[in-house]
């Protein structure tokens, strides 16, 4: 397990679907406290729940017993034949992350206070009732533009930060997984059609109900699409589809076109590295902001190239619901 800016040692073990667990060193059974794994576990919440482990509220990579933290996620290896689990000792105590979580929050209250007056006299200003002149009616469109963008970047900032912490917050349901696509491409469909670039949601077959953060879903979505936005050229299309794939759903996003250079599409998902080669901030964070919140669902994140364009994917984990499911909320 890698991250950012640095390495952590990982514990790791496959969970096959026949046959008992194994272990790729004795890592995991260290940061779990055990001698040996518990028998016939078949998925990462089976095994830190035999151990004693419980989720910490809101986020799913969290685990914890009895002061004792790990954070954990899997996925399945590409024949679905076996899970591939993971754990790591968080670098930080219980009392740093607590403090620099309220720290963010100080600063997220502070800055988004901020830039929402500017947002809200522009929009005053701009409501019709005041007589502008081209000019300053022009100036205020820009305030009010660099203000939405400013603010929606804060959002991923502060969000990415906290998911750093494992701390992302995740309020999770039961619900269908294709509102929140339509809503992602509705969203984005502005800012495709004034790039004349053509936008569509394939129409999804029967998909099985997805436990999960109808917002958090629907920004990756978001930022999938509009990566692709940043590279498309006008009259090229992107397509959003999703189809059941065994254990879990798959969402892609395929913008027809160009095809990603193999550098680009390895870095995709690395914020620092893509900010610091791109002289850029916003896409970087964002797309690595999808990332986090994916990984947060039990889910995983790739990106596929080939000669006539490129997909940018994510899947889900897909459990059979215990009721009936209330409306998605859906960012507007």
């Amino acid at each position: 397990m890698t991250t950012e800016g640095g390495s952590v040692a990982p514990g790791l073990a496959l969970l096959p679907r026949r046959g008992a667990p194994r272990l790729l060193g004795r890592a995991l059974l260290d940061h779990l406290g055990l001698e040996m794994l518990p028998p016939d576990v078949g998925s990462l919440s089976q095994l830190l729940e035999a151990a004693g482990f419980h989720p910490r509220p809101g986020n799913t990579r969290l685990w914890e017993r009895d002061g004792r933290v790990v954070l954990a996620g899997e996925e399945w290896l590409e024949d679905d034949a076996a899970r591939l689990v993971w754990t790591v000792r968080p670098p930080w105590s219980e009392d740093q992350v607590d403090r620099q979580v309220r720290y963010l929050g100080m600063a997220s209250h502070d800055l988004r206070g901020s830039l929402a007056n500017i947002r809200s006299y522009a929009a005053l200003l701009l409501n019709g009732r005041v007589p502008l002149e081209p000019k300053a009616k022009r100036g205020l469109e820009t305030i009010l533009r660099n203000a939405d963008r400013a603010l929606a970047f804060s959002q991923d900032f502060f969000d990415a930060s906290r998911a750093d912490l494992g701390s992302l917050a995740c309020e999770r349901e039961h619900q269908s997984l294709v509102p929140v696509l339509e809503a992602a491409v509705a969203r984005a469909r502005p800012a495709t059609e004034g790039a004349q670039v053509s936008l569509e949601l394939e129409a999804p077959l029967p998909l099985p109900e997805v436990e999960m953060d109808a917002g958090r879903i629907q920004h990756a979505v978001e930022a999938y699409v509009h990566h692709h936005l940043l590279h498309a050229r006008p009259g090229e299309r992107i397509r959003v589809s999703a189809l059941p794939a065994g254990p879990r759903v798959r969402v892609a996003v395929r913008r027809d076109g160009a095809s990603l250079p193999e550098q680009d599409a390895a870095a995709i998902f690395l914020r620092e590295e893509r900010a610091f080669r791109e002289r850029k901030l916003e896409d970087p964070l964002r797309v690595h902001l999808a990332r986090q919140e994916i990984e947060a669902h039990g889910g995983t994140v790739g990106v596929e190239t080939d000669a006539h364009g490129s997909t940018l994917f994510f899947t889900l984990p897909v459990e059979a619901p215990l009721q009936p499911s209330p409306p998605a909320t859906i960012q507007a």
